[in-house]
């Protein structure tokens, strides 16, 4: 039986401490711009070919598998990837070269990035299609709360039979 409080003290942790030490891994060892409070997976994928390409914003997740590309092998060109503030990359998502992500944008899982996504947008599919625009995102990327309506009174019913 899993211990609520252990599950929360492993999170806790793992927030506080090896998320931290793995973004300023890649800032100081290879050059990267990782963004404050981002938080990448330890199975994600950034280019080590061309690190000092790779600038994510702040409070940003990538998640699991991820593959962030920023050099192109074929054409032997070095390009820069960039992706915004409070975004969301989902799993095992491929980001190509000289692709630039907007602020406050959603990655949805296994979606193959191949242009520009504009501020306040939804890709997804292979290749990435914008779906939704004009999105509001909170901290990584996630959709904020809508905030409950209070229940309207039922209008009364009027009877018509007294004339």
């Amino acid at each position: 039986m899993a211990l609520p409080w252990l599950a929360r003290t492993r999170t806790w942790l793992k927030d506080r401490f090896v998320v931290e030490a793995l973004r300023q891994y890649y800032n100081r060892a290879w050059g990267m711009n990782i963004g404050e409070g981002c938080q990448i997976s330890l199975s994600a994928k950034l280019d080590k070919t061309n690190p000092k390409g790779i600038t994510i914003g702040e409070y940003t997740i990538v998640t699991f598998d991820v593959v962030i590309l920023s050099h192109d092998f074929i054409n032997r060109r070095h390009l820069n990837v960039q992706i915004g503030s409070h975004c969301f990359i989902g799993c095992r998502s491929i980001i190509m070269p000289g692709v630039t992500i907007g602020n406050h944008c959603i990655v949805g899982a296994g979606t193959l990035v191949r242009e520009d996504v504009p501020d306040n947008s939804v890709v997804v599919g292979n290749p990435g299609r914008i779906v939704r625009t004009g999105i509001e995102t909170d901290k990584w990327g996630r959709r904020p709360v809508p905030p409950k309506q209070e229940p309207q009174p039922a209008l009364e019913k009027t009877s018509t039979s007294g004339l």
